[in-house]
């Protein structure tokens, strides 16, 4: 899969006084298309194993950078691209969309995890089975900074 992409609409509750998206709503308009995206490869960020032990892609860093307001009511497009695949990481970089105005650019970089019962998280290389489904395909306009 080359790029992802997802769709939304911007709701009343996730705007501003001046009628703006709330900067803090971005992060969560890209865990939706992480989301999303891992679902489209039969994946989702807690999968629970046979052995009852849960495996997770808690964050480490994220960022995004602003370039153009968003209202209620806009469709927005989140273009997903998988720009770094390491042993244990993925860094998901998205492009946020109206039309052809780009809003804003941001970043994900998760770490995938495992937890058994009443044990912490550990860091640990991705499963081959997931692994094979995640295809790196670095895409986008511009780096983020």
């Amino acid at each position: 899969m080359s790029q992802f992409v997802y769709h939304r609409r911007v709701q009343f509750s996730e705007t501003d006084m001046a009628g703006i998206v709330h900067f803090s709503n971005y992060y969560r308009y890209m865990e939706e298309a992480e989301h999303a995206f891992l679902r489209s490869l039969g994946l989702s960020v807690m999968m629970t194993r046979d052995d009852g032990s849960v495996i997770g892609w808690p964050r480490v860093r994220t960022s995004c950078a602003y370039e153009a307001p968003a209202r209620f009511e806009d469709e927005i497009e989140i273009r997903l691209n998988v720009s770094r695949k390491g042993v244990k990481s993925l860094t998901l970089d998205m492009e946020f969309w109206r039309g052809e105005t780009r809003l804003a650019r941001g970043s994900l970089k998760t770490v995938c995890c495992i937890v058994a019962h009443n044990t912490e998280l550990i860091s640990i290389p991705i499963p081959p089975d997931i692994d094979a489904k995640i295809v790196e395909s670095p895409e986008l306009s511009d780096d983020l900074a």
